[in-house]
């Protein structure tokens, strides 16, 4: 590679810069929310995919983004030290799944941990103490959402999309999920190429259950009874004892049934719907239980303490808080409510499920006043509802699971207004290779 000291200096982007125009040069000052490297010129913020802090890069622009523009990299100049080769052969130029494997591991899981830390001190606690990091490791993602895609000439490309694109990176391989699932790769892409169901383009979710691998196909078309024993013969195939299908957003129904599903929480079993959410990796699942009940230990709850456990799901936290108290699980999905609740009976009744959308109907102080803690593990956009009931209540004690530091920084500034100090924090890195993180944050009245 060139070192920058030796080339003469090239025009930098500016404000009205259209793609096609001649490549600039760029210091990167430090990565954006999203993995890419950002850099401060005097134009304004400059945003480029697969590049680290202190790099010196070729760039050429490929329109705007948010508050700047994207560029499109063709040269790194000077390369970081801490740049690694990137494991998977279609990271960045193809998937846009991931976002940073080309950074090593060290740096990579202090800016992840930074990004807790940092959210916490928006949200008016610089001096929260964040533990070190838990990282689940390449390979044990058990959850993937697959886009499908019918090419011009029959074939069917399968995949995550590719970055700022609705492009499909029509993929071999991946590093971040679990084997089993990267091997139903080519028989989903060759069963998506003789489904006429498929017309324009679809998607496989695949969760990798106790009971196997479990599919959830959705379709541009009406899926026949040919269509139906086509999908039996291929779940028997390949171990899945159900496969369910959907044509486009409606509610999915089960198309192929060989045997029932489960999956193990924490000593309960439950019957997950199709296509459930469930924690990316076991071993985040693992980490994220157990930050939420050291959180609650170290408040030393009553012993008769109720819990509510709100945005609960399918249980996976609600069943190991059931052994600190009585849990009250609130979710809005009918599905996930139906195979907690049978979950929970069998367990033997510490957990009661209990369907209501937060979103609209978010418990009420008077409510909460039966709690001496609230569990919440809300969407990607956070708990916006929810926190402004929590801190109008009495409850003493909040733990909050978060998938968005964005979101957790917003949501954490209105309870540290009202009163709660964070007490523990830990990251839990389960989207490895991504920006994104999971944190689970304590808070004491």
């Amino acid at each position: 590679m060139s070192n920058i000291e030796t080339r003469p200096e090239t025009p930098r982007f500016r404000t009205g810069a259209e793609p096609g125009q001649p490549a600039g040069e760029f210091t990167i000052d430090r990565l954006g929310t999203a993995g890419d490297g950002v850099a401060e010129t005097a134009e304004g913020l400059v945003f480029l995919a697969g590049t680290l802090p202190g790099e010196r890069v070729a760039a050429r622009p490929a329109g705007r983004r948010g508050e700047g523009l994207a560029g499109d990299v063709t040269e790194i100049l000077a390369p970081s030290p801490d740049r690694v080769t990137p494991p998977c052969p279609h990271f960045l130029h193809e998937c846009g799944a991931c976002a940073l494997q080309h950074f090593a591991e060290a740096p990579y899981a202090a800016w992840k941990r930074g990004r807790l830390v940092e959210a916490l001190a928006r949200a008016g606690q610089p001096d929260a103490p964040v533990a070190e990091m838990v990282v689940a490791a390449p390979g044990t993602r058990r959850r993937a959402d697959l886009a499908l895609r019918r090419l011009p000439g029959g074939g069917v490309a399968l995949g995550f999309h590719a970055r700022g694109s609705a492009a499909v990176a029509d993929l071999s391989t991946c590093h971040v999920l679990d084997p089993a699932l990267v091997q139903l790769f080519r028989p989903l892409r060759e069963l998506a190429r003789r489904l006429p169901a498929l017309r324009k383009e679809g998607s496989a979710v695949l969760n990798l259950l106790d009971s196997g691998p479990d599919l959830l196909l959705r379709t541009d078309a009406k899926l026949d009874a040919s269509q139906r024993a086509m999908l039996a013969a291929f779940g028997q195939a390949h171990g899945m004892p159900r496969i369910a299908w959907a044509l486009g957003d409606a509610a999915p129904e089960n198309a192929a049934q060989a045997g029932p599903v489960r999956l193990d929480l924490s000593g309960v079993t439950v019957a997950p719907p199709p296509g459930a959410f469930l924690q990316a990796a076991p071993a985040g699942e693992a980490a994220i239980i157990a930050a939420v009940l050291a959180g609650l230990a170290a408040q030393k709850l009553p012993v008769r303490a109720r819990i509510a456990d709100l945005y609960a799901g399918i249980g996976t936290l609600s069943f190991p808080l059931s052994a600190k108290g009585r849990v009250a699980a609130y979710e809005g999905d009918a599905a996930a409510v139906a195979a907690l609740d049978a979950g929970a009976r069998r367990a033997g009744g510490r957990v009661e499920a209990i369907r209501r959308d937060l979103a609209y109907r978010p418990l009420l102080p008077a409510e909460l006043k039966a709690f001496g803690a609230v569990v919440l593990d809300p969407p990607y956009n956070g708990a916006v509802e929810q926190v402004a009931q929590i801190v109008r209540s009495t409850v003493p004690v909040v733990v909050y699971v978060s998938c968005n530091p964005v979101a957790l920084a917003r949501d954490a500034a209105v309870l540290v207004r009202a009163g709660f100090k964070v007490t523990q924090a830990t990251p839990v890195d389960q989207f490895r290779w991504s920006p994104h993180l999971e944190s689970v944050v304590s808070f004491r009245r």
